[in-house]
């Protein structure tokens, strides 16, 4: 369980990854994640493959990392959702905020 961040070998782009709760335990290491990484990224991936919950403080977190890659300019994917995580980002209208595959 927890955060992981790997950044691309051309350095463009992070690829955070969240296993099990996303919750507000999660705060810390999740900005952590993209805050120490390198200034040059322009794409951020959050992995939610192993995900299992997600509640209204990572929603926040989200809108945090959006604001910190460029705000109405970010380019952020969430990928690997499943269907309970990607029926809360949905009635979130989170889709017009972000990329969700």
């Amino acid at each position: 369980m927890g955060i992981s961040a790997r950044v691309s070998e051309d350095g463009t782009e992070l690829n955070i990854g969240i296993d099990g709760r996303f919750d507000f335990s999660s705060h810390q290491d999740f900005r952590k994640a993209y805050e120490e990484s390198n200034d040059a990224l322009d794409k951020y991936v959050v992995d939610m493959n192993a995900t299992t919950y997600l509640d209204s403080s990572a929603l926040g977190m989200l809108l945090l990392l959006r604001d910190h890659a460029g705000g109405d300019h970010a380019n952020i994917r969430i990928i690997n959702c499943n269907d309970d995580v990607k029926k809360i980002l949905t009635i979130s209208n989170f889709e017009q905020l972000f990329e969700i595959h």
